[in-house]
């Protein structure tokens, strides 16, 4: 495995685990977090703040699908499952790209659809 990938791995797994520390340790102090149709934040403090959301309770549990790697990018298919703040679990298919620098994450980009019914829908 690539370090790229071993970073990708790691940072989800902080998410996993709530470890911020873990998380902000794979990323650069410049990075730029997208999720399209919702929010961009920029730098590590700002990361930080957004890592735990008001509107949902724990943390998410992520499962890594498959990854593949060009050069400095890293696109990841992900499922996982959260819980909002009143206990209704959501759960979710991601389609992330994973810009590197330094075997850093620099950039982030997220594609999130939530699941109602099953695997698809």
């Amino acid at each position: 495995m690539s370090e790229n990938k071993a970073t990708v791995r790691r940072y989800i797994d902080g998410f996993n685990k709530n470890d911020h520390t873990q998380i902000l340790d794979c990323l650069t102090d410049d990075i730029v977090w997208t999720v399209y149709g919702h929010f961009r934040i920029s730098g590590k403090p700002a990361y930080d703040a957004a890592i735990e959301n008001e509107d949902f309770s724990g943390y998410p549990e992520l499962h890594i699908v498959r990854m593949v790697e060009e050069g400095e990018t890293i696109m990841a298919e992900i499922h996982g499952r959260t819980h909002r703040a009143d206990g209704e679990e959501v759960r979710m298919v991601m389609a992330e790209v994973f810009v590197m620098r330094g075997s850093l994450i620099c950039e982030r980009r997220a594609f999130v659809i939530n699941l109602e019914q099953d695997d698809v829908k």
